[in-house]
């Protein structure tokens, strides 16, 4: 039986072989992928035959899931926990667009209407900066202030006149979209309620006032966290 089991597992590799030797080159890893998985499932079958189901049980499952004929469709371990990179969130006003990095957690910005339409935030200096508040409406003045308290923390101190007082509590302008809430969470469409929890728990701690953050983005941030969750109830 057990001589029976190897030559079985022994044909099934040759022919998985034979199988990736035609295949084309973009589906190699498909084909190895399934290769594999007949192979652990043979492996399997074998070391269970011999008693040793301890082993073969998570083998097994191994190539089970290498088929995709388990729930997580043969993912590993680690690619099912790692989070994704490059994600980044979105916030527009009519003056203004800004990005938070989810990975750094850098904000960086530009000024898409007024005379300096274009430019990045970066590429100003504070002064420059804190003179745009008496140009802008108060959605962009608020998101201005949180840029600064992030570039340059003591901004406020240094900065004259009433213009800039009270950026911390403004709300948005009127009722926001989904398509804003996925930008503002840096998701795509069809999240599902555990990626739009994940996204908001990981933006709340770079939004932590340690981390340089405001509560007119935190309040945004959770706006956006209701919007989407509305259409998971």
């Amino acid at each position: 039986m057990t001589f029976l089991l190897g030559l079985a597992v022994l044909l099934i590799l040759l022919w998985a072989v034979k199988g990736l030797a035609r295949a084309d080159p973009k589906g190699v890893v498909k084909g190895a992928r399934m290769a594999g998985g007949v192979v652990a499932l043979g492996g399997a079958a074998f070391l269970v035959a011999r008693g040793q189901i301890s082993i073969g049980v998570p083998l097994g499952l191994t190539g089970l899931g290498l088929l995709g004929w388990l729930p997580f469709g043969g993912a590993t371990f680690g690619q099912r926990t790692q989070k994704r990179s490059g994600q980044v969130s979105r916030v527009r006003s009519a003056f203004l667009e800004m990005e938070l990095d989810h990975d750094s957690g850098a904000m960086r910005g530009r000024i898409v209407a007024g005379r300096f339409a274009g430019a990045p935030l970066d590429g100003l200096d504070v002064s420059t900066l804190t003179g745009l508040f008496g140009e802008v409406d108060e959605e962009s003045r608020t998101l201005l202030g949180a840029y600064l308290d992030r570039r340059s923390p003591g901004w406020r101190e240094n900065a004259q006149g009433g213009a800039t007082a009270g950026q911390g509590g403004a709300s948005g302008s009127g009722k926001m979209t989904e398509q804003e809430a996925y930008q503002i969470l840096g998701l795509e469409p069809g999240a599902t309620a555990e990626d739009i929890g994940r996204a908001h728990r990981l933006l709340m701690k770079k939004l932590h006032p340690d981390q340089g953050g405001t509560t007119y983005l935190a309040a945004r941030v959770n706006e956006a966290k209701e919007v989407l969750l509305r259409g998971h109830r």
